[in-house]
């Protein structure tokens, strides 16, 4: 009886196995197929021979209290990526394909409702214990009920997740598509189940976390310093996704008060390298330096989507919920003027969430992008479809008489009037609000906010600006304590789950969220969610556009600028690879040449002698003449 049971038992189960298994890939793309085969040996874009060796060092600001990046309460050390891999990896020169790091390989239907992960036998964590099947559920499951919100509303749509086999790793969907999932599972960084069962994990940290990438923590000094190292036994080194990465022994972050001390401490070599965001230092601040000296400026191009960078309305607060309101208050932004005045005219406006790439939304409406709005149509401004979105744009000479003018009529339709010089409401109360900005930039973002500010004013506006401690600022900004504040939101090649954890209205009041507009739009939701079912890359282009001018057009953002490249500055001590990538800068492709670092440090050394005779010279004149 025994015997037959268990019969039964196997022959009913078959199909259920057999239901979840598919032909084995190295890698996958989120439309069509990866450009890299099963026997790639490395990515096009590194040197697979690069030396290793010698010390990247970076800078931070502020200061940290955890190691743990995944949580929302505390501020994790720079760096703390480089800690922990996940299961596939990116590769930086196709719009959004991932290959096998953790996970040899990954199986999935066509149809996507389910893929499989099967995990490398090699890999284990830096403790040296074996990665598994388990680990891998652990950290989803953790990820998803302790971690950052983002993980909720990425991993919403997996309806189960099991380890099947010791080595295999099974996630089962919700019903409907959602073709990134996948490759979102593929992103998730693997947490040691060993090491993490029995610790908070929502806690804050500064325990050398047992992580699972190609660097451990080799010291710190809260607030000073963290130094990385590349640790010797990591499993994955060469990996084809991994051949040419992680060159450096060490990666060190030293920590600065604000932006003006660090580029000083750049200066005197204290670091190595310097992403330059502010136009004033990039012109200006390194004078005196050139490619003799050992410093080298450069703009890498990239082809990315530029993003939203801009003055945020927090729409939770009663005096930002009216749309024409907005409207007005992003007029009297006189972008022509700073750029001429502050920028030394290097950026280009902002003219939507995914400038400088095809998903940027542009004149009217049309084809598959306005068959998706007409939908929507009795729920959205009437604009979307009469006009085409242009920001307002002034002569650059501080004269903004136009665009007070048109600032006041939206003002008053909003019920706001000028009484005794101050705007008032119906109520008589007066308008006014605070821009809250972090201290570490607070010295670039015065010199931008303080003549929007001027602006305001001639509205009869209150505005103020205000800036905390970046502990301080993180605290506010993760619950929604603010009125406005400056912030970016990056846009990939392939846009998908993350739109939800932007611009979703379940992620509004979800503390930590980056739905720092409070947007609660149910048009809004349902783009987003044709842009993560969209089957193709033309309708999620589509998808893109319509949701790019339902945001555009609520006025959510007074928008600021943007430049398609990377600026660096860097002392001349790299080895790079010579190959432009779509997706920018490369940084752990680089490695530190030992021949340009020898001279560097020649060079230093002839400049200090050469400084110090001058020293000399002078005091000597000194004495002779007094």
């Amino acid at each position: 009886m025994k015997k037959w049971g268990l019969l039964l038992l196997l022959f009913f189960s078959f199909p259920a196995v057999a239901e979840y298994q598919a032909t084995p890939a190295k890698g996958v793309a989120m439309h069509g197929m990866p450009r890299y085969g099963w026997n790639f040996k490395n990515f096009d874009y590194v040197n697979p021979d690069a030396p290793k060796g010698g010390t990247l060092k970076m800078s931070a600001y502020g200061s940290f209290d955890t190691f743990n990046p995944y949580t929302i309460k505390g501020v994790s050390a720079a760096g703390t990526g480089l800690l922990f891999d996940t299961l596939m990896v990116e590769s930086a020169d196709e719009p959004f394909s991932q290959y096998g790091l953790i996970a040899e390989t990954i199986e999935m239907p066509k149809d996507r409702s389910w893929v499989a992960f099967n995990i490398n036998k090699k890999a284990h964590f830096s403790d040296g214990t074996p990665i598994t099947a388990q680990d891998v559920v652990f950290s989803f499951n953790l990820l998803k009920t302790k971690g950052l919100p983002m993980f909720r509303y990425y991993y919403g749509n997996v309806k189960e997740v099991i380890a099947d086999k010791p080595m295999r790793v099974l996630f089962t969907f919700k019903e409907g598509d959602n073709r990134e999932l996948p490759l979102i599972l593929g992103q998730m960084p693997i947490l040691s189940e060993r090491y993490w069962k029995d610790k908070d994990f929502t806690a804050t940290t500064l325990d050398r976390i047992v992580g699972s990438g190609p660097y451990k923590i080799a010291d710190f000094e809260t607030g000073r310093y963290v130094v990385y190292e590349r640790n010797p036994d990591y499993w994955a080194k060469d990996l084809p996704p991994v051949k040419g990465f992680y060159n450096f022994d060490k990666i060190r972050y030293d920590y600065y008060r604000d932006a003006t001390v660090a580029v000083e401490g750049f200066k005197s070599a204290a670091f190595d390298i310097r992403i330059e965001n502010e136009a004033k230092k990039w012109v200006s601040a390194y004078n005196g330096f050139s490619e003799k000296d050992g410093l080298i400026k450069k703009s890498f191009d990239h082809s990315l989507p530029s993003g939203m960078q801009g003055f945020v309305f927090n729409t939770r607060r009663p005096i930002f919920a009216d749309r024409k309101v907005r409207q007005a208050l992003g007029m009297v932004f006189d972008f022509e003027w700073s750029n001429k005045n502050l920028f030394y005219g290097l950026y280009q406006r902002t003219q939507s969430y995914f400038d400088n790439s095809e998903m940027a939304s542009k004149g009217l409406p049309k084809g598959e992008e306005l068959k998706l709005l007409e939908g929507y149509k009795d729920q959205l401004p009437p604009e979307v479809f009469k006009e085409k979105f242009v920001l307002e744009k002034t002569a650059g000479d501080g004269n903004i008489r136009p665009q007070l003018e048109k600032a006041f009529a939206l003002l008053e339709q909003a019920g706001w009037t000028i009484q005794d010089g101050v705007l008032k409401n119906e109520q008589g109360e007066p308008f006014r609000f605070e821009i809250l900005i972090d201290s570490a930039s607070s010295a670039a973002w015065e010199r931008i906010t303080l003549p929007y500010i001027r602006n305001l004013k001639r509205l009869g506006i209150a505005a103020s600006l205000r800036a905390v401690d970046t502990t301080q600022y993180k605290n506010r900004v993760d619950s929604y304590d603010y009125d406005m504040i400056v912030h970016v939101w990056g846009q990939s090649t392939s846009p998908g789950n993350e739109q939800r954890y932007f611009w979703g209205s379940a992620s509004a009041d979800m503390p930590g969220s980056q739905n720092y507009a409070g947007i609660k739009n149910p048009a809004a939701d349902e783009l987003i969610e044709k842009i993560i079912e969209a089957p193709d890359r033309k309708k999620l282009v589509a998808a893109v556009k319509a949701l790019d001018r339902v945001l555009l057009w609520e006025h959510y953002v007074v928008p600021h600028w943007y430049i398609p490249s990377v600026r660096l500055v860097y002392w001349d001590k790299f080895g790079m690879p010579n190959v432009p990538v779509m997706k920018g800068v490369q940084l752990m492709t680089w490695w530190v040449d030992p021949q340009k670092e020898t001279a560097l440090q020649i060079l230093r050394s002839e400049k200090k002698e050469q400084a110090e005779a001058a020293r000399k010279t002078v005091l000597q004149r000194l004495k002779e003449w007094f």
